[in-house]
C-alpha cells in the first residue's frame, strides 16, 4: 500500500486545488468554502444549501476571517454556524436572539444551543429585545436574512430608529446585509404579516433613510417563477421563494 501513498496524496492535492479554483471562480474564498463544508453543521441545514446558496451569499456580503458580525434573529443557527467558521478564532459572532413571548415558539432555540458548544466558542448569544439593541463592540457587518419583514409586525416598533441603531453599531465602511422574501412590486408592507414578504423597494427606502449607501444587489436567490402571491410557508413555494439581497454600506 505504501507505494500508492504518493499517488493518492498527489490526487488529493490536485482535487483540493481544483476545488479552490472553482471557489475563486465564483468569488467564494477558501475560508467560506471550508465553513460551508464544516461537518459540525447539521445535516438538515446542509440539505438546504442547494436552495439557499450560503457560500455564494456570504461571499457576496464579503465576510472575512477576523471580522466581527452581528446577526439579527438567527433562527436555528443556519448562518450562525457558517459565520463562526468564516471569522474564526480572531473574529466573533454576536447573534441577537430575543426571548420568545410566553406560550410562543422559540424560533431561536437552535441558535441558543450554540452557546454551550465549544466548537462555537466565538459565538455570543444576545438575548435582548430588538428595541434595546446594543452590541459590546463596533461591528464589521450586520446581517439579517428572511426576517426583516417581521420587524414590521412588531406592535409599536420604531423601525427607523432600529435601522439607525444598526448604522451606529457598524464601523465606518461596515456592511448591513438584508436578505428577504420578495413581495409584489408596489405592495409596500401590505404582505409582511400575511404572506411574510416585503416589497424590496420599501426595504431599500427604509435603510437608505438611516444613512446607508446601497453598495450592491444580488440576484442569487431571484426566482422569476414565484408569483409572489403565496405564503412563504405554503408547500407549493416553501424554500423556493423569490428573494432579494441588498448590501448596504455605512459611509
Amino acid at each position: 500500500m505504501k507505494t500508492f501513498r504518493p499517488i493518492i496524496a498527489a490526487l488529493l492535492i490536485g482535487a483540493t486545488g481544483s476545488i479552490a479554483a472553482a471557489c475563486q471562480a465564483h468569488g467564494v474564498s477558501a475560508a467560506i468554502a471550508a465553513a460551508v463544508a464544516d461537518p459540525h453543521r447539521l445535516p438538515a441545514e446542509r440539505a438546504r444549501d442547494a436552495l439557499r446558496k450560503p457560500a455564494e451569499t456570504v461571499a457576496f456580503a464579503g465576510l472575512k476571517p477576523g471580522e466581527v458580525i452581528g446577526e439579527l434573529l438567527p433562527g436555528e443557527g443556519y448562518f450562525t454556524r457558517i459565520f463562526a467558521a468564516v471569522v474564526g478564532k480572531r473574529g466573533h459572532v454576536y447573534a441577537v436572539a430575543p426571548p420568545a413571548p410566553p406560550h410562543k415558539t422559540d424560533y431561536s432555540a437552535g441558535a441558543r444551543a450554540l452557546a454551550g458548544d465549544p466548537h462555537y466558542a466565538n459565538v455570543t448569544i444576545l438575548a435582548e429585545r430588538l428595541d434595546r439593541l446594543h452590541f459590546p463592540v463596533p461591528l464589521d457587518m450586520v446581517w439579517t436574512s428572511q426576517n426583516y419583514h417581521d420587524l414590521h409586525n412588531i406592535p409599536g416598533f420604531d423601525l427607523a430608529k432600529f435601522n439607525r441603531t444598526v448604522f451606529d453599531a457598524l464601523k465606518p465602511g461596515g456592511i448591513y446585509l438584508v436578505l428577504d422574501h420578495a413581495a409584489q412590486a408596489g405592495s409596500g408592507t401590505r404582505d409582511t404579516a400575511t404572506l411574510h414578504r416585503i416589497d424590496p423597494a420599501t426595504v431599500k427606502r427604509e435603510v437608505l433613510a438611516a444613512g446607508f449607501e446601497l453598495q450592491a444587489t444580488s440576484n442569487l436567490l431571484h426566482r422569476p417563477e414565484d408569483p409572489h402571491t403565496a405564503r412563504i410557508f405554503d408547500a407549493s413555494i416553501r424554500g423556493k421563494t423569490d428573494q432579494f439581497i441588498f448590501k448596504f454600506r455605512k459611509p
